[in-house]
């Protein structure tokens, strides 16, 4: 978009069809002129006359005078609108007919059509919010869930940006007593600060860089849904225990082996926190060409999951872990893995795995070890278990029955659990953006740099350089830049040359 496109006044529907009332929002120079062309205030007083932040009920007419309907209009003068600049927001009937007639004589009469996230680039581009603030508007209006709100409310309310422009406040003043000490470096006698000062201060940039750093994964699973992979054999269960997990019949259940051929997705919201379920297709060996490759994409789910649901039919639970061991386990380190013992309800009364016997799911190793079998969850370190050696840690045992829904409810708890994610109503700063995530890696490398180069008593210049490379990728993501005057200002603020 140029310069000559921003001074153009634009008009858009901002609400979705259906409703009872829709919105046009209209935004620029001409906004309130073009606005009074179209409407007949009930008072008589064109918008014009009228204060910001009111209300003004009239009627849209047409050139002919014929009246398209009854609307309320706010007004809002810049610079104190959402955009920066003057702006109308008409709320007519949600008749589509009647919006799009509004449209068109707006249209008419000098606006333009917006483009997709333009109200949002102005309001960046007036100064009203920083790149990063704007994204997280389109975070908000796709959040399904409460903490993706949270994230996004904090985001655009500048939560990130603070984190940000503190970091930059670290940033500059190491650069400033660098280029000082460049500027001045004919004076061997004037030292502005030693480098165990520098190097404190680039150790705590990396830092708070670091953590940001480490916030992604996090972020992503807010942003995204936690990802949960169903593996199992065939006719193990699993995609019955996708329907019990979804409460609806979402896979294709059958008794017929290899049913399941490829992935299938679906997400659920629980405590709070979205998780995307992924029923797989049964592992086994198999000569059929489509069915290998649905196994084939069972381990690259499994590999990119946080969360791994081995499926195992308890009836033949020792057989089926024996021969699925070694090609599950190895790629379950680092993630929870949940061995679900399904179909319970068809073993004897009183089995150690059979549903009716599970006690709860707080049962710890401690119990196990001290001889008790009979367990509904329990968390595992390696070779403790008397069915399943070998085990991994972060691993744990559910016995019950998807097909009777019998311990869905305490295994959903428990992925609740696992999720194990931060309670964001503290304003934590959590970077979900994949943009915000590599710029701030490029940061990080730079600052590892600056690090190196102080350890390493490189000169000023080739330091400063790396400064100024981390500065530039960290103001990437709020769509600023650092200029010499910066530097300059940041100096003569800092000290006191000249005397």
């Amino acid at each position: 978009m140029n310069i000559q496109q921003t001074e153009d006044t634009i008009c858009a529907i901002a609400t979705a069809q259906g409703g009872a009332i829709g919105t046009i929002r209209v935004s620029g120079t001409q906004a309130i002129a073009i606005t009074d062309r179209i409407f007949t205030p009930a008072s008589g007083k064109p918008l014009a006359e009228r204060k910001p932040y009111t209300l003004t009920f009239g009627h849209i007419l047409s050139p002919e005078g014929e009246v398209i309907d009854e609307v309320l209009v706010s007004l809002f003068r810049a610079p104190h609108s959402y955009t920066g600049e003057d702006s109308v927001e008409i709320s007519c009937h949600g008749s589509s007919y009647i919006l799009q007639q509004v449209m068109q004589l707006l249209i008419k009469n000098g606006c333009r059509a917006a483009g997709p996230g333009e109200y949002t680039q102005r309001a960046f581009l007036n100064g009203k919010m920083d790149l990063s603030q704007a994204e997280a508007v389109a975070d908000l209006i796709a959040s399904t869930s409460a903490a993706t709100h949270r994230m996004a409310m904090n985001q655009m309310r500048g939560g990130f940006s603070r984190e940000l422009s503190a970091l930059r406040e670290k940033l500059l003043h190491l650069t400033s007593l660098m280029e000082l000490e460049l500027d001045f470096s004919d004076h061997e006698e004037l030292e502005f600060a030693d480098r165990s000062e520098l190097e404190e201060i680039a150790r705590q940039i990396e830092q708070v860089i670091s953590h940001l750093v480490d916030t992604f994964s996090v972020g992503n699973a807010l942003k995204n849904g936690v990802p949960v992979a169903i593996v199992g054999e065939t006719n193990a269960g699993k995609s019955t225990l996708l329907n019990a997990l979804l409460n609806e019949e979402r896979a294709i259940v059958s008794d017929i082996h290899g049913t399941t051929r490829d992935v299938i997705e679906d997400a659920m919201n629980l405590g709070g926190v979205t998780f995307r379920f992924i029923d797989t297709a049964g592992i086994r060996d198999t000569t059929d060409t489509i069915e290998n490759l649905g196994i084939e994409r069972s381990f690259q789910k499994l590999d990119q999951a946080n969360i791994v649901l081995w499926v195992i039919d308890a009836t033949c639970a020792e057989e089926q872990y024996r021969e699925l061991a070694e090609k599950i386990l190895p790629r379950c380190e680092g993630k929870h893995l949940v061995i679900v013992l399904n179909k319970s309800d068809l073993l004897p009364s009183g089995n150690a795995y059979s549903s009716e016997s599970n006690d709860s799911m707080n049962q710890n190793i401690a119990s196990r070890e001290a001889g008790t079998p009979n367990v509904t969850s329990l968390e595992s370190t390696s070779s403790a278990h008397p069915m399943f050696p070998n085990l991994p840690e972060n691993t744990y045992v559910i016995s019950l029955s998807a097909k009777q829904k019998e311990g869905i409810s305490q295994l959903q708890k428990q992925l609740v659990d696992f999720a194990a994610l931060p309670d964001l109503s503290q304003n934590d700063v959590v970077v979900s953006n994949i943009r915000h995530y590599e710029a701030l890696n490029r940061a990080l490398e730079s600052i590892h740099r600056v690090q190196d180069g102080l350890a390493m008593h490189l000169s000023g210049d080739l330091v400063s350089q790396d400064l100024r490379e981390c500065l530039f990728h960290l103001a990437e993501i709020v769509g600023g830049e650092i200029t010499n005057d910066e530097v300059l200002g940041n100096i003569f603020k800092h000290f006191c040359i000249g005397k």
